[in-house]
């Protein structure tokens, strides 16, 4: 199964990127994820689910350990080709 989550953390400093931010952005680019895109305002990546949600549980407790005080995050199933958005049945979830 593969897995994509998209996460923020806060709080916001359009500024400079807080400290939480940078801890997130590392922990998501150093996992063995594909597809990480991390920008100002949102962070998507996909990879297996076992890599995703040990790549989730180390973001929480790294950026909240940096100062965040708050993490938003979403993850969906997608299959292979990340087509698992807009599928039927979505919104039964």
């Amino acid at each position: 199964m593969r897995l994509r989550v998209e996460f923020t953390t806060e709080p916001f400093d359009l500024d400079e990127a807080p400290a939480h931010a940078v801890v997130a952005r590392e922990v998501v680019q150093g996992a063995d994820l594909d597809a990480v895109d991390v920008g100002p305002f949102g962070n998507t990546a996909e990879g297996g689910a076992e890599e995703v949600l040990a790549a989730v549980g180390t973001l929480l407790r790294e950026s909240l350990a940096a100062g965040a005080t708050r993490v938003s995050l979403q993850v969906n199933v997608v299959d292979a080709a990340g087509a698992g958005e807009g599928a039927a049945g979505e919104g039964d979830r």
